[in-house]
């Protein structure tokens, strides 16, 4: 269960976003699973209706979740394992480079060299 605690320094949404990320990481929600509403899940964890929708969002930028009409908001469903695990490495990547406070662009540098064998050198 996500929980959102109002004093720490970290953002609600980055909570809520992150706290989604790992679920659906740990597989605690799976693919294809709805998700509550906006307005529900603001109820549900004491937070404004915008917060959510902003974690949403960012989320499914990200391919996470997706939003299918009136029916709702789901876990994005892949049906390749392979690509389905690349994209929780991919997400829990991002989430620790934002935690960071990396450059995307230098992350994305260092990925690049490492999938070719290499090492990146730190940015000047």
């Amino acid at each position: 269960m996500i929980t959102i605690d109002p004093s720490s320094p970290v953002p609600p949404f980055e909570q809520l976003r992150s706290g989604l990320v790992d679920a659906v990481a740990s597989g605690e929600l799976g693919a294809g699973e709805r998700l509550p509403t906006v307005r529900r899940l603001a109820e549900d964890l004491g937070i404004a209706p915008g917060t959510v929708a902003r974690a949403y969002r960012e989320l499914e930028a990200s391919g996470i979740i997706e939003t299918r009409g009136r029916n709702g908001t789901f876990v994005a469903f892949d049906a390749d394992p392979a690509r389905q695990q690349l994209q929780r490495a991919a997400a829990a990547f991002a989430d620790q480079v934002r935690e960071l406070r990396l450059d995307a662009d230098e992350a994305l540098a260092i990925v690049t060299a490492a999938l070719r064998g290499g090492e990146a050198s730190p940015a000047s």
